[in-house]
């Protein structure tokens, strides 16, 4: 089983890097697309067949031997046309998984068959390349997904700052409650002075 993996720490927090799983039966198209990814910063998973993406990936009924941080991926990139899974497949497979679905999928392609592609798109896939695919393909697609990302941070952080705003106006609106529900304090009452005030001057009376 061929596995071309380049490990590391796939958190794009610290070196905005992407962990990206290539996934062609073609051995020189595999090695092209891998060079375009390392050449953006990309660290790569590369895999010969859907079967073994899908072993990767932990979608064949087996646990990986990976732990939850290597496994990290956030970009899916396949070809179209491999004997045994296609790309097609393989997708389909990949946003049928509730933990998987959420990972962008690129599918590639050396035939523009827009059926195909309508097809791959309407099933979820993010982007449908032609190829060769070149280095500025490669680029966008990692600046799409670093953009997403920071969104999703933003998002994440924007929610954070509501709730804690939230909170505490509670918190000011329980206090407020809290004293106003304080019974008056016998020394601040008005009523003994006013009945010592009384007797001494019952003509007021």
């Amino acid at each position: 089983m061929e596995v071309e993996n380049m490990a590391g720490d796939y958190s794009l927090s610290d070196a905005q890097e992407l962990h990206v799983l290539a996934v062609d039966d073609s051995h020189v198209d595999r090695k092209v697309i891998e060079r375009l990814l390392k050449i953006s910063c990309c660290k790569v998973t590369a895999v010969e067949s859907g079967r073994m993406a899908l072993q990767y990936l932990g979608l064949d009924g087996e646990k990986s031997s990976l732990g939850i941080d290597e496994l990290k991926v956030n970009l899916i990139m396949t070809d179209y046309s491999m004997p045994g899974m296609t790309g097609y497949e393989l997708l389909k497979k990949i946003k049928g998984s509730s933990a998987l679905s959420k990972i962008p999928v690129v599918i590639m392609s050396s035939e523009k068959i827009l059926a195909r592609i309508d097809r791959c798109l309407e099933e979820g896939a993010k982007e449908f390349l032609q190829k060769p695919v070149k280095l500025s393909d490669v680029k966008r697609l990692k600046d799409f997904i670093l953009r997403g990302e920071n969104d999703n941070k933003e998002t994440e952080q924007m929610k954070e700052g509501s709730c804690s705003r939230k909170r505490k106006i509670q918190d000011c609106s329980l206090s407020l409650t809290q004293t106003h529900d304080i019974p008056s304090s016998p020394k601040c009452s008005s009523a003994p002075l006013l009945q010592q005030s009384l007797l001494k001057h019952p003509k007021i009376a």
